[in-house]
This record gives structure tokens, C-alpha cells and sequence, in this order.
């Protein structure tokens, strides 16, 4: 594809990015065939070859618009489309710039403004996320139908593994899902436990800066990924530390992310580059471990099991199978699953800024997920597992609680 940027962007980091991933574009229009809200929505603006379109005249120095705005706010980032570029576009990289530039000459509404302001600076404090979800949840009655079943049910997390470890692995100590389910950070812990590694949380480490970079906050996504370093980085530097295990694919999708968005920080570069290569999901760190998870597997009656790849996880990270695999070896009956390349409609923030996109792409995913009646629904990230979850009456969990589960002894 041919670019002509602006002067603006001409002889930049971000002007030189853009341009590469615009040239790399080949106008096949493959990218369309997997695109969630192309599918929707039928209209080319609203598919990554139309929105990669609208970013190129808004780079090379046409005005923005509110209609390219919308359009760019509509897409989930799932990031499905690189799966399927045959020329490897990097649109993720691509729509990070094009976002920027576009909020910086179209002001959204006040309202607009307000509630993106709320979502970032309250969802990414646990503390604050945690007191306002306590208390939707004791005054779930007085909420209107749809939030009810977004803030989802308190379930115990058990006990924390007290023992000593040789092997030990850091543990995210992330914003949400430990206030939403801290049973999942748990059962991670213990099944480590069982196979001789210790989990390490470190208090000082946070929300891994994914909110923010999604709404539009770069530099405080950075901030976040600075705070996360400086806390894990003693830690790695003496290698006590084999792995930085992450157990929810959207903060994985991030962390693994690190080394590009602080490439030019000369304090923080090296650091970056070392904590993303470290960076583990939890489903790969335990795929060469299963041999010793199955000797300490109480027999059980196969469950079915419908399993729901997020995005982040088999677009951002590249793992697929690896989840589904190990519980098909712990004896799970895995059921087939239609288009489970498609985004479920969590899109971390997204099901709260575009509400009807998302709970349609929620039915349309549970309707796939539900077709061969599994007991459970497992996920391996904690928005989707919510967004889901507030859609079916069938349980929805992280696929680690279920193994933590079957070790126990309970029926899974």
C-alpha cells in the first residue's frame, strides 16, 4: 500500500511504525472474513481494511472525524485479523497510533469523557475496584437487570499454599480479577503447589496497564508497566525467579508487550525486553509439568467441557490447544466448539462501551458454546469468563479452578 504521511508523522517512531504496517497490506480483504464486527455490521468501515483505510488518510493529514472515531471505537482489538492477514499485518500497532491521533482531534462528548475517565482510573486500583464491586453485589437488588449480572456471584478462594519451594514463579497481582474472583489466583497457587513450584505475589506490582492502553492513556499504561518492572525486577535480577506466570490472557497479552512499548526508554528497555521474554501463560508454563500433574490425579468421571479460547490468548499470545490439550489428558471430554476463533464481546472495557455490539457476539458465542450441552464453560481470562457468565445459567470458569478442583478431589 502506497503512503504519503504528513509532516507530522513523517521521520517518526510512530510515523515510521504506520507506514510499515500500512505497506505491508497487500487490500486482500481476508482480514474481513474473520473480523466480529464486520460480521455484524456488514459495512467495510467497520472491518479492519475499512478502519486501516480511515487511520491512512487521517496519518497522511486528511482531518479526523467523529464518524472515524466511532468507527475505530467500534473494534474489539481482538487482534483476529492478524491471525488471518496472509502479509502479517501488525494492525494492533497500527490502530494504537491511529486512535491516538484521531481522540486528539476529535473531542468526545463530556459524558463520553466522564465515564472513560471512571473505567480507567477505578477499574485499574484494586482497592477501589474491589469496594465498588462489594457493594453492587450487597445492593444487587437495586440495580437495573442488565448489571445485575455483570457483577457476578463472591465465591471463597480457599486457602493460600503455605509451603517452601526451591522453584518459584512470580504471580501477577493484577486490578480486577482478584476483586472479581480471587478463587482463580488460588487455584493457580495450588496447583503449582502440587507440583513443587512456589507463587509468588508481590504487593508492589499492580494493574498491568492494559485498561489504560485501551483507553486511550499510553503513558499511563507505561506508568503501570514501570511500577509492575521495578517491583518483580530484584526478584529477577537474583533469578529466585524461574517464570512470571500470568494466569488472565489480557494482562498476559500486555505484560508479553513490555519489551516493544518501552523500547526507547533507555532505563527500562533491557528490563522491558527481559520481563516480557520471561512472561508465561499459565497454560504453556504447565504444559511440560502435566506428567506430574497426572500422577497426583484422583480418578473422576469425565466432565464435558465446552472451552472458550479469548482472543487475547490465541490472537495476542499465540497459544492455542495448549489449555485444551492438558485437560483433555486430566481426562475432561472437550466438546466442538463453531467459531471459536471469534471474540465473545469482552474486549476488556468494550461490553461496557459498546453494550449492544457485545451482548450480540455474546449470544452469538454462547449459542456455539452451549450447542453440545456441556456441564461447564472454562475460559482463560477473567473478562470473558464474566461477560459469559452474566449470559448463561451454565457455570463459567478459568479452566485452572476446574483442575484445582479434579486435584481435590471434587467432582470438577
Amino acid at each position: 500500500m502506497e503512503t504519503r504521511l504528513s509532516p507530522a508523522f513523517k521521520n517518526t517512531l510512530a510515523g515510521a511504525t504506520a507506514e510499515s504496517v500500512l505497506r505491508a497490506c497487500v487490500h486482500c480483504g481476508f482480514c474481513n472474513a474473520t473480523c466480529p464486527t464486520y460480521q455484524l455490521v456488514g459495512d467495510e468501515l467497520d472491518g479492519p481494511r475499512g478502519r486501516l483505510y480511515q487511520m491512512k488518510k487521517v496519518l497522511e493529514g486528511a482531518p479526523a472525524t467523529r464518524a472515524t472515531q466511532l468507527h475505530l471505537d467500534r473494534c474489539l482489538t481482538c487482534r483476529s485479523c492478524e491471525t488471518t492477514c496472509p502479509s502479517g499485518v501488525e494492525y494492533s500497532q497500527l490502530l494504537e497510533i491511529g486512535r491516538a491521533e484521531v481522540d486528539r482531534q476529535v473531542q468526545r462528548p463530556w459524558n463520553e469523557r466522564l465515564f472513560r475517565w471512571l473505567l480507567r482510573e477505578g477499574l485499574t486500583r484494586q482497592w477501589v475496584f474491589g469496594a465498588a464491586l462489594r457493594a453492587a453485589r450487597a445492593l444487587r437488588f437495586a440495580l437495573p437487570t442488565g448489571l445485575q449480572a455483570k457483577v457476578g456471584v463472591a465465591r471463597a478462594p480457599g486457602s493460600w499454599p503455605t509451603r517452601t519451594h526451591a522453584r518459584q514463579v512470580l504471580l501477577l497481582n493484577g486490578c480486577t480479577q482478584p476483586a472479581m474472583s480471587p478463587s482463580i489466583d488460588a487455584a493457580t497457587a495450588r496447583v503449582l503447589d502440587r507440583i513443587g513450584v512456589q507463587t509468588v505475589v508481590d504487593p508492589a506490582s499492580g494493574c498491568c496497564g492494559a485498561i489504560r492502553q485501551h483507553l486511550g492513556d499510553p503513558a499511563g499504561a507505561l506508568d503501570n508497566a514501570r511500577r509492575n518492572i521495578d517491583a518483580w525486577w530484584p526478584r529477577i535480577e537474583r533469578d529466585t525467579v524461574e517464570a512470571l506466570v500470568i494466569n488472565a490472557s489480557g494482562c498476559g497479552a500486555m505484560v508479553a508487550d513490555y519489551g516493544r512499548l518501552l523500547a526507547q526508554d533507555p532505563r527500562y528497555a533491557a528490563k522491558a525486553a527481559r520481563v516480557s521474554g520471561m512472561m508465561r501463560d499459565v497454560a504453556s508454563y504447565l504444559a511440560p509439568e502435566w506428567p506430574s500433574l497426572m500422577q497426583r490425579m484422583p480418578a473422576s468421571a469425565p466432565a464435558r467441557i465446552a472451552f472458550q479460547a479469548p482472543c487475547s490468548q490465541q490472537h495476542g499470545l499465540r497459544v492455542r490447544g495448549e489449555a485444551e490439550t492438558l485437560l483433555k489428558r486430566l481426562g475432561a471430554d472437550i466438546v466442538p466448539v463453531a467459531d471459536g476463533h471469534l471474540c465473545c464481546g469482552s474486549a476488556g472495557t468494550y461490553s461496557l462501551l459498546q453494550t449492544g455490539l457485545s451482548n450480540v457476539l455474546r449470544e452469538r458465542k454462547l449459542g456455539s458454546l452451549l450447542a453440545a450441552r456441556p456441564d461447564v464453560i472454562l475460559s482463560a481470562n477473567i473478562g470473558c469468563i464474566g461477560h459469559l457468565e452474566a449470559g448463561t445459567e451454565v457455570p463459567v470458569r478459568h479452566w485452572i479452578e476446574w483442575v484445582d478442583e479434579l486435584l481435590q478431589g471434587k467432582p470438577g
